[in-house]
């Protein structure tokens, strides 16, 4: 019984003390002019190797040992899929967006273009050697590098749009309703590439694993047209909190269920959010998405700290600032000249064109949910894993200051979108 206790009182400060460093990391980057999810991730991604390091054998027993890192795992895999379905919410309320001109060709230059410059470094990172290319098929590897330089993270473009007051800016509109078109596609590849380096080459298992996901598909489509009938937005309204309760163990049984079946577990987490209608905050089931998003979000700190540790603790080597260069020039280049394209091909001036470019360049957390599950799938090593994630760290950092310095210097004027 007293080990027992020791156990868990060790555990308990583990995330206790990971969850003060979250809110270090936030408070630093605000006082630095950038979203708080940056210090976030920064300071978790190093905390855990940074204490091994200082610690030693000791620490790490003391805090790793016993199983209190897969306790922890466990932990910050649930806070990521409670956080999941409101990210699925959120794309499914932003691609109902009205299809206007400027929104169709916006979306489709912020994915073509990046989808090529993801397809060039998949080729260049193929010529660097094994260390960083690894021997993932070269399917799931390049559906992998295209998502990686194509994805937005919503949750963190929305929270800096509402920081500087641009919510209601066309651009605002047309960032978030194309970040939501592309990151639905960008998901849907994913699953693709993470059923084809899962599958050892086999067609059948390929094709068995794709008809899984498009069972989800159908049934995520099936609950959704459930949810929208006056009895089941009845019932919310009434029992709001039973409602919470039970869309957040349903996510979590199909993460328990994805993983015994070999799928992955944040797919399953986004089809929940996508079932959810999407009717607004005085809605039935808007509120309960949110909710149970904001129960994750508590949670996903943890999920940098136990990342941390997976990837830097074991010793990458060497830095590998040639691959982090290429992937970040080429994820500039890709994504704000892809808008920029698509935005003046839709109608729009070229400054509100650069505009849509700088906040669809926001990766974030996103990206790092992405590159989490690549990893898991050893579809990505630990060399080209830190590589994406200088990457994600600089082209999110930039969104802030570029915003400011663009709408500062010269006001984009608001009209519809």
């Amino acid at each position: 019984m007293l080990d027992t206790l020791r156990w868990l009182g060790v555990a308990l400060a583990a995330l206790a003390a990971t969850l003060a460093v979250a809110k270090i990391g936030e408070v630093a980057a605000r006082a630095l002019g950038q979203p708080g999810v940056v210090g976030e991730i920064v300071l978790g991604l190093l905390t855990g190797p940074f204490l091994l390091w200082v610690g030693g054998t000791g620490a790490s027993a003391a805090v790793l040992g016993e199983g209190r890192l897969d306790a922890l795992t466990t932990l910050s895999h649930a806070g990521l899929v409670l956080f999941l379905v409101g990210v699925g919410h959120e794309l499914k309320a932003g691609a109902a967006t009205p299809r206007a001109r400027p929104l169709v060709w916006t979306a489709v230059g912020a994915l073509v273009l990046p989808a090529a410059a993801g397809l060039l470094m998949a080729a260049w990172v193929g010529g660097q050697g094994p260390e960083l290319r690894g021997s993932a098929p070269s399917l799931a590897f390049g559906l992998v590098m295209l998502v990686a330089l194509t994805v937005t993270a919503v949750p963190v473009l929305a929270r800096i749009l509402v920081e500087r007051n641009r919510m209601h800016t066309a651009a605002a509109r047309l960032s978030l309703g194309s970040a939501a078109l592309i990151d639905l596609v960008a998901w849907a590849l994913l699953a693709v590439a993470i059923a084809s380096a899962s599958s050892s080459g086999s067609v059948l298992s390929v094709l068995g694993r794709l008809a899984v996901l498009t069972a989800v598909v159908l049934l995520t489509v099936l609950v959704g047209r459930l949810l929208r009938l006056a009895p089941a937005r009845a019932w919310a309204r009434r029992h709001r909190p039973i409602a919470i309760v039970l869309i957040g163990l349903a996510a979590l049984g199909l993460a328990v269920l994805a993983r015994a079946f070999g799928l992955n577990e944040i797919l399953l987490a986004l089809a929940v959010g996508l079932a959810l209608p999407a009717d607004g905050p005085d809605g039935a089931w808007t509120p309960v998405a949110e909710t149970v998003a904001r129960g994750g979000r508590l949670l996903v700190p943890v999920f940098f700290f136990v990342t941390g540790i997976g990837v830097f603790a074991p010793g990458v080597g060497a830095m590998p600032w040639a691959a982090a260069g290429v992937a970040v020039l080429l994820a500039i280049v890709g994504k704000m000249g892809g808008a920029l394209i698509g935005a003046r091909l839709g109608g729009r001036t070229t400054r509100e064109g650069l505009e849509l470019g700088i906040l669809l360049n926001t990766r974030g957390l996103t990206e790092l949910v992405v590159l989490q599950a690549a990893f898991a799938a050893r579809i990505i090593t630990p060399a080209l894993y830190l590589a994406l994630v200088v990457m994600t760290m600089v082209t999110t950092a930039m969104t802030g200051p570029l915003h400011s310095w663009l709408t500062t210097r010269a006001p984009v004027e608001v009209r519809a979108a």
